[in-house]
Order: C-alpha cells, then sequence, then structure tokens
C-alpha cells in the first residue's frame, strides 16, 4: 500500500480512529494486525519471510541475554546475524553474485550451469532486516533488554509507518514506547497531519513532477547533450531527496498522530559544507547504523594502523552501504565514490581549515556547500543509471554539444501542429516544474527552527488555513499515478 494512494488515506483514518477508540490493552494487537495487512497489500507471500526473522530474532534475544559465557551469547547473535544476512543474500543479491561468477568462469574457459532464481524482491526487505539486527546487536551489548512480549517485538518489526523505507528505527526508542499507553492529543495531531501533508506535497507534487524529465532522460540518455543531462542531473537530486524524504515526513507524522516518536532521517542536507556532513544529515538512520555497527568495530580493530585505519573503515563501509542500495556495480561505485570523498575529508581536514581562513567565511561557506551538492548530483548519476555504461556517457556529454553544436538543446519539437515539448512536457509545466525548487528552499526556510515555533503561537483558524491551502495545492498540481517511492525496491 502506497502513502500517496487513496487506499493509504482511508487505511490510516481507519486503523487511526480504532486506535484511539479501544481500550490500550488491545492496541498493539490491532497495529500488528493492520501493518500485516499494509505489507500484504504488496504481495501477501511475502509476510513469511518477515514471520520468519521475526521468529529468529525474538528467541535470539532472549538466548542472548539468558546464555552463560562470552562464546554462547556470540553463538546466537552469529546464529540471528547469519539468517538476516542469509535472507538478503537470497532475494536480494543471489543473482548478482551468480553474475559475477558466471563472468569469472568464462574469463576461465568454464561454464556457470548455476540457475537464476526469478522473484520479485521483496518490499522494504534492507529496512526491517537491518532494523531486526540493530535489536539482537544491542541486547548483546547490553544495551537493551529482550522483549519477551512476542507480539510486541513483533509490532516493533512491523509497525507499518517505517516498514517498509524506515527510519530504521533502535529498539531503546521504540520498544518502550509499545508498553506505554497513548492519549489523543491535539498537538500530536497538529504537528502529525502537518507532515503528512507536508511529505504528500514533496512527493506528488515535486518528486513526481521532477520525475518525469528526469526518467524522460535517463530512459534514453544516448541522444542527448549538454544541458537536457546536466538538468537530468541536478533534477535527480532534488526528486530522490523529496521523494525519501516526503516518505520520512509520512511515516514520522502518521506515527505521531497516535502519539510514538520516530526519529528524524533528514536535516536539510542540501545545506551540507561536505560529505562528511552531508551523510550526517541525509538518511541519518542508515548512517547512524551503519557507524555503529560497522564502521566503529572496524575502526577498533584497525586501530593500530592509525589513519589508515580509519580511511579503511570508511571504504570498506560506504562500500558496504552502497551494496546495500542495490545488487549493481552502479550502487556499489556510489558507495565507494561517497567512501574515497569521505576519507580525503579526514585526511585533509587541518590542510582545508588552513585554507578556509584565507577565504571570507560567507564565500568559504556557500562555495563549500555548492562543491558538497555539485559532487553529491555527480554520484548520483551512478545510483539512477541503470549500467556503469549508461552512468559513464552521462558523465562524458554533460558539458558536450550534440552534433549540431547545440548546448542548450532541450528537445523542442513542433510536428503538425502539435506542442513543442522541453524534456518531454509542454513548455509551462516544464518551467512550473523548476520553480518548485526555488518554492522547496522558501517551504523549508519558513517550516525550520524558530519560524515554525511562531507559526504554532497562530491562531487556529490561521493553522489550518495554511493546511487548506497545502491540500489545494496537491489536489490541483499533484501526480496522481501512485507512482511508487525510490526507496520501496531497497
Amino acid at each position: 500500500m502506497l502513502f500517496n494512494s487513496f487506499g493509504f488515506l482511508v487505511f490510516f483514518i481507519v486503523v487511526t480512529t480504532l486506535f484511539f477508540t479501544i481500550p490500550n490493552r488491545f492496541r498493539w494487537s490491532l497495529l500488528l494486525f493492520a501493518s500485516c495487512f499494509f505489507y500484504m497489500f504488496f504481495k501477501p507471500e511475502y509476510i513469511l519471510i518477515l514471520a520468519f526473522t521475526i521468529v529468529v530474532d525474538y528467541f535470539a534475544g532472549i538466548l542472548i541475554e539468558s546464555a552463560e559465557g562470552q562464546k554462547r551469547k556470540q553463538f546466537f547473535l552469529i546464529m540471528s546475524l547469519v539468517a538476516n544476512i542469509g535472507v538478503l543474500a537470497v532475494f536480494k543479491y543471489y543473482n548478482f553474485i551468480n553474475d559475477q561468477v558466471t563472468g569469472i568462469a568464462r574469463l576461465l574457459g568454464y561454464a556457470n550451469h548455476i540457475p537464476y532464481l526469478i522473484w520479485i524482491l521483496p518490499i522494504g526487505l534492507s529496512f526491517h532486516t537491518f532494523q531486526a539486527m540493530s535489536y539482537t546487536i544491542e541486547v548483546y551489548r547490553g544495551n537493551q533488554k529482550s522483549e519477551r512480549h512476542f507480539g510486541i517485538y513483533s509490532l516493533y518489526v512491523m509497525f507499518y509507518p517505517q516498514l517498509v523505507s524506515g527510519p530504521i528505527e533502535r529498539p531503546q526508542n521504540m520498544l518502550h514506547q509499545f508498553h506505554e499507553e497513548k492519549h489523543f492529543s491535539y498537538e500530536n495531531l497538529f504537528y502529525g497531519l502537518q507532515r503528512i501533508i507536508w511529505g504528500i506535497f514533496k512527493k506528488v507534487v515535486i518528486a513526481d513532477r521532477l520525475a518525469m524529465m528526469v526518467d524522460y532522460i535517463y530512459k534514453d540518455p544516448y541522444p542527448w547533450h549538454g544541458l537536457p543531462i546536466l538538468l537530468a542531473v541536478i533534477l535527480f537530486a532534488f526528486q530522490i531527496y523529496c521523494d525519501f524524504s516526503g516518505y520520512s515526513d509520512i511515516a514520522v507524522g502518521t506515527a505521531r498522530v497516535m502519539g510514538y516518536k520516530l526519529m528524524e532521517n533528514f536535516n536539510y542536507p542540501f545545506r551540507s559544507r561536505n560529505i562528511t556532513e552531508f551523510w550526517r544529515r541525509w538518511h541519518i538512520s542508515l548512517y547512524s547504523w551503519f557507524n555503529d555497527y560497522l564502521f566503529t568495530p572496524v575502526v577498533i580493530n584497525k586501530r593500530a594502523w592509525g589513519s589508515w585505519g580509519v580511511v579503511f573503515a570508511l571504504l570498506v563501509t560506504f562500500s558496504i552501504s552502497g551494496l546495500w542500495h542495490g545488487a549493481n556495480w552502479t550502487f556499489i561505485l556510489f558507495g565507494v565514490l561517497h567512501g574515497l570523498a569521505v576519507s580525503y575529508e579526514f585526511l585533509t581536514k587541518k590542510y582545508r581549515k588552513r585554507w578556509s581562513k584565507k577565504l571570507p567565511v560567507f564565500l568559504y561557506g556557500r562555495l563549500s556547500i555548492l562543491i558538497t551538492f555539485c559532487y553529491a548530483c555527480i554520484t548520483w548519476i551512478f545510483f539512477r543509471s541503470t549500467s556503469v555504461h549508461q552512468a559513464v556517457y552521462m558523465l562524458k556529454n554533460l558539458f558536450k554539444t550534440n552534433a549540431n553544436g547545440q548546448y542548450f538543446y532541450l528537445g523542442v519539437a513542433e510536428i503538425r501542429g502539435l506542442p513543442s515539448t522541453y524534456m518531454g512536457l509542454p513548455f509551462w509545466q516544464f518551467a512550473g516544474s523548476l520553480m518548485l525548487i526555488p518554492f522547496l528552499f522558501f517551504s523549508e526556510w519558513l517550516l525550520s527552527g524558530d519560524n515554525m515555533n511562531r507559526f504554532r503561537t497562530f491562531p487556529v483558524y490561521l493553522r489550518w488555513a495554511a493546511f487548506y491551502i497545502i491540500i489545494l495545492s496537491v489536489l490541483i498540481l499533484g501526480v496522481f499515478d501512485t507512482k511508487q517511492f525510490i526507496y520501496f525496491q531497497f
């Protein structure tokens, strides 16, 4: 079930109404049933995969906590991790690994007879697998007591607002909330609806409108050169941000209406002055997961290497995070490029601090933001492309002219009375879609910090009037083809 569908609106209203109607002791079962229904709406049989990992990790947590001796605790933890990573490996990476085996076999003059498996990747598999693993790791580390209520633990993994695309929560933040009694709150309702409406606006008005131009170029980039490719690359940055942060806004808002607080997944990433800061602001739950469970252990293990141990840990972490996004070399290269950038920033931190003093603070800050944004856009070429060959083509032709020496050619054509098009859109739609980007920056400034606090002091009728304006904008400007969220594929 997609957040940007009418079906979800009905689902949300019904579930939330029932949640505050029934006694507190039954609410966990309502939410668990609703979450199962929500997930099975995509492909019912894949609920069995979640059931398998839930059962394994539930008992693993109890066994880890009750085990005597470090080796026995490690054994049960490894058992849990192998089960979770094994599910990922089979459903997400089996065919990719088989492709690599086939390539190596051909180089050696052999044939690979291992069959390929044909199935659809379970929605959000990487997200709920990582959330489940964080539970057993935290129990092993002694930071979390094992959850003895099987239904509550199942709800921790299955909670529908963040089941498919995060945020990837920790047990310390969520498990105790499912045991607490929740009461209806006007403040939670107002805040939650605000986040939901803004998230839907970012998805259906901004992301899906920009997607029409981005997809037009990326589906077949080879006839294009220059400005169309450059625009597609830049617009994809805003598309993926509005798509993914829009989902996170809806998830946070949906949970908050019922009184549950999810972690924030984005913190104005396009204000970042370097790639290190970018990852502290972008997909925060994934960054913190890799930092706590992969980067830090590797750094500790390689501490004898000094600074190069940190670089090694960064490259390993970002390479694996790239692979986490998808079973394709394009995603691995995306991760490696970010790992190289963060490693460079780590090794040159002192030198860059000296360079910063040679420029005015205002200028250095703006240049840093621009360079960071440009680098992120370049790496997203690999993220969005279907192959390394396509990504390299787009990189080579970002600033080239076409065969007629034209750089600014955007696909304008008037044939037999048909209207001219610009990257697949009529001019006014093209121009209006571009204007959504400065509107996004203005709106985020308006909704941030002190501005939002002041807005909350306005009379109720003014606040609800603002909501109605956004809702009307969604209804008038939204693209309602129920386009799937980008991160559903991960």
